[in-house]
């Protein structure tokens, strides 16, 4: 079995060994596509060597476990995608790249689509979500799923970041066993920091792009409510849930963005998309910060640090002044000490996922929350190893959103997220964006449905990760993608991982 093992961790083909074990790290998407049209490399060969490195990292080796299945049809799909390039030419930048698709985003393939639930384990969609069909227009090739945080971390109370019961325990690449990986999405942050894909899709609904991307060095981007539909994507609020990419850069972040962005008849909210073809590339300026005005959210959220923490953050504020940001300290919303609550999200979690599971096969074993409850229960010692208290709580709602309760914490957390909240602290002190560290401000942005992106801000000494957040107002995407990309280019902090094998 040895012997096995160590077999399938090598490349036959030693010219693809090399390009894997070296000039694909941290190779960008128009690096990819660089090698592509002048014939160094194919696809089908990019997609071999991922499939090389997940083999050697993810599944043996530290076995960080973030990606939960391939697509059978990866390398076809990529081989097809050669020949027209050849023929016709590239459809757009990603012609070519695999992506990877965090476990609760539907594919109409032979994938499975489970949010991590061994309940939903042999559940195929029966037509790509919104996020997929976009991705598969522009040419990118569906790699795989990302093993995620059950049902995205809202299943219950004390589940560790990137557990799940169908794909086990996520780990992150820069102290595996060690450091946080961050959730829910917590595979697609895991994977593209260690090399594993060009690029990922995660879902957010209240920190679950920005804590892996933060947690795992990587960009992430929690865009606007109404930017990105939601047709096909397991539910947790209609009110907060979005989908974004998580990239090695700002770049090639934009570049996914543009391609997955857009109206669909399926998801209203999208009718507000107020740059539904944009291309989010044309933003990135190297002088980015410059002439921008960016409020530091230091009470509570910098008291989360310890002192080293802290003195990484300092260096980042530094850097964003010497790029000609100019910063304002210490801003508070009027509404951040507000006592929050998560009714809106308990209330519409069995409204959503109801309706989701009704729409899916006749062999799958769940139609309901009722039903995936009891599922637990009747195999309670591998389901619910730190229990179900949310999906319980979500269960005694009445499903139908009439409740006082509901309506009331609905109207307070649009309102005191926005006009008590971001839009009043932005206007007061004429900021073009808030900055907090990691994700411990994404509730309130959450809540409002407003974009944040999350860029690499540096490293303890012992090598962990940290991030630093912007936050702005409704359809920002481009002003803080320009400000991140300045960040970026003025301090080049990522770097990769130090994977070992086993």
């Amino acid at each position: 079995m040895d012997i096995i093992r160590k077999e399938r961790c090598h490349l036959f083909n030693k010219r693809l060994k090399e390009i894997a074990d070296h000039q694909l790290l941290e190779a960008t998407i128009d690096q990819i596509q660089h090698a592509l049209e002048n014939e160094r490399i194919t696809s089908k060969e990019l997609v071999l060597m991922y499939l090389y490195r997940i083999q050697r990292y993810d599944q043996d080796g530290v076995k960080l476990n973030s990606i939960l299945e391939i697509n059978p049809e990866a390398i076809h799909l990529a081989e097809a995608l050669d020949t027209e390039r050849k023929n016709k030419g590239k459809r757009s930048s990603l012609h070519g790249i695999p992506i990877l698709l965090k476990d609760n985003i539907d594919t109409h393939d032979k994938l499975h689509t489970s949010a991590g639930s061994l309940t939903l384990k042999d559940h195929t969609a029966n037509k790509d979500s919104f996020v997929a069909k976009q991705l598969k227009q522009a040419g990118a090739i569906i790699l795989g799923k990302a093993n995620m945080t059950e049902w995205a971390n809202f299943m219950t109370d004390g589940m560790p970041n990137g557990y799940s019961s169908r794909g086990g325990q996520v780990l992150n690449p820069y102290g595996p066993g060690e450091l946080d990986v961050g959730g829910s999405s917590s595979g697609s942050g895991a994977a593209v920091a260690a090399n594993l894909v060009t690029a990922a899709i995660g879902t957010e609904t209240s920190g679950s792009i920005l804590s892996p991307a933060s947690s795992n060095s990587v960009v992430g981007v929690k865009p606007t409510v109404g930017l990105i539909s939601r047709a096909g994507i397991i539910p947790i609020s209609h009110s907060q849930d979005t989908a974004g990419p998580i990239a090695r850069t700002v770049k090639d972040a934009a570049i996914v963005l543009s391609a997955i962005a857009g109206v669909d008849d399926e998801d209203p909210i999208t009718n507000t998309n107020l740059h539904p073809t944009v291309d989010y590339v044309s933003f990135l300026e190297k002088e980015g910060l410059e002439g921008t005005t960016i409020g530091i959210a230091r009470d509570p959220y910098f008291g989360l640090l310890d002192e080293e923490e802290k003195e990484t953050m300092e260096k980042a504020l530094t850097v964003l002044k010497e790029h000609g940001a100019e910063l304002v300290d210490d801003v508070k919303m009027p509404s951040q000490d507000e006592d929050w609550d998560m009714n809106t999200l308990i209330y519409e979690f069995k409204n959503g996922i109801n309706t989701y599971l009704q729409q899916t096969e006749n062999h799958v074993p769940v139609k309901s929350l009722e039903d995936v409850i009891q599922f637990n229960e009747k195999h309670e010692g591998r389901m619910l190893k730190y229990g179900q208290t949310l999906l319980t709580s979500s269960e005694e709602t009445s499903g139908n959103l009439t409740e006082s309760a509901y309506l009331k914490s609905l109207e307070k957390d649009v309102y005191m997220s926005r006009d008590k909240g971001i839009d009043a602290v932005m206007k007061e002190n004429e900021l073009d964006a808030i900055l907090f560290p990691n994700n411990v401000g994404a509730a309130i942005p959450a809540k409002a449905g407003y974009p944040s992106i999350t860029v690499p801000g540096g490293y303890t000494r012992s090598g962990k990760p940290l991030g630093i957040t912007l936050t702005g107002k409704a359809f920002d995407e481009g002003k803080l993608l320009k400000m991140a990309y300045g960040f970026e280019q003025a301090t080049q902090l990522r770097k990769p991982p130090e994977l070992k094998d086993s």
